[in-house]
Order: structure tokens, then C-alpha cells, then sequence
């Protein structure tokens, strides 16, 4: 892999790992909004299912 590669990946987890966190923290922070893990994996499926989306329309 080039090191550009590897970076966009970096800051691609880096990414994803600051929204997850904000939405587990908000969901956290309200009593109302129960299941903060629900909500954290349901964040992470709907951004792998937007990555899967590029990465297929980039290859085309």
C-alpha cells in the first residue's frame, strides 16, 4: 500500500471514530434516548454502508 492509501484509511478511522463517539455521548447524555451501544453499531453499519457506496462508485 502507498502512503497515501494508508493515510486516507487513517484519517478514515479517525473519522468514524469521532462520530461514533458523539453519537454513543449524546445518546448517552439522554435518559430518553436509551441504548447508546444500538445506537453506536447503527452509526457504524450506516458509515461502512456510505464507504461501501464510494468504494464501488470510485471503481466503476
Amino acid at each position: 500500500m502507498s502512503t497515501l492509501t494508508l493515510l486516507v484509511v487513517l484519517l478514515l478511522v479517525m473519522t468514524s471514530m469521532l462520530i461514533v463517539g458523539a453519537v454513543v455521548y449524546t445518546v448517552h447524555r439522554r435518559p430518553a434516548l436509551r441504548h447508546a451501544v444500538t445506537a453506536g453499531l447503527a452509526t457504524v453499519g450506516t458509515l461502512a454502508a456510505i464507504v461501501a457506496a464510494i468504494a464501488t462508485a470510485g471503481s466503476r
